[in-house]
């Protein structure tokens, strides 16, 4: 049986990304495995960190990782997700990231997080082998993707296993923006068709309840976001219905499979 393995920077990237080849790889009957990278709870947070939670509606004494946490295990039990993994590293806003202008900045030089993510990463690849490895493009240059895509690369993963994502909503907002430099040359565009799977998608999008205000403009704004992009992703590449999109070594067939 082949095992796919998605790897979420956040609490929802994979699901708002590319949630749509999770739940078609599902139903070929594929091993589904997801690790999200920056889970964890920092007690009592301040300034900025404590922002990005109260700027949600959210108390400050909430523990707004733990929300999200949840959310999180209920999108994996929507969606099937049969290993759910969270390698409990703090987000941005933790590590000195003090403003939002600085998320979208090139990574401090005293953020040495590159070497924590690959040491989280690397035994969950050791253990499941997958066939396949999802992770973004860091489209947006959110920081924290940006980290995540470097560390990937320095785990040998063989390069013909990992397909690249589009950060989704940044691929919505941003339609210009470039993957990260760290991503390998010679990678080439791969259409997967989600038609069957978009509802699945969008349902397992709206489990992530904390991000959808501040995302897609509120609940109603999921569906509508998400259906125009995934079928202009498809028309732009040729195809018919509703596509995500991945960067990936050529393949002799044009599915996940």
């Amino acid at each position: 049986m082949s095992t796919a393995l998605f790897v979420s920077p956040h609490l929802d990237d994979v699901a708002f990304s590319c949630g749509g080849t999770l739940a078609a790889l599902k139903a070929k009957g594929w091993t589904v495995a997801l690790i999200t990278v920056f889970t964890r709870s920092v007690p009592e947070p301040q300034g900025f960190a404590l922002h990005c939670q109260t700027a949600k509606g959210l108390a400050p004494e909430a523990d707004y990782m733990a929300l999200r946490r949840e959310e999180d295990r209920a999108f994996a039990k929507r969606l099937g997700v049969d290993v759910l993994t969270w390698a409990d590293l703090e987000e941005a806003p933790h590590r000195g990231y003090a403003s939002a202008e600085a998320l979208f900045q090139p990574p401090r030089a005293d953020d040495a997080i590159t070497a924590e993510v690959a040491r989280r990463l690397k035994p969950v690849l050791w253990e499941m082998t997958p066939s396949r490895v999802f992770v973004p493009q860091a489209l947006g240059s959110h920081v924290d993707h940006v980290q995540v895509v470097r560390a990937v690369r320095g785990l040998g993963i063989p390069s013909n296993r990992v397909w690249y994502y589009r950060d989704t909503p940044y691929a919505v907002r941003q339609p210009d923006a470039k993957p990260d430099p760290a991503l390998p040359r010679k990678l080439r565009p791969q259409p997967v068709d989600i038609t069957a799977h978009l509802a699945r998608k969008v349902e397992g999008c709206l489990c992530y309840g904390t991000q959808l205000g501040f995302q897609f403009g509120g609940e109603a704004g999921v569906a509508r976001m998400l259906e125009a992009f995934h079928h202009q992703e498809a028309q732009t590449h040729g195809c018919s219905g509703a596509a995500e999109v991945f960067l990936s070594q050529p393949l002799p067939t044009a599915g996940p499979a």
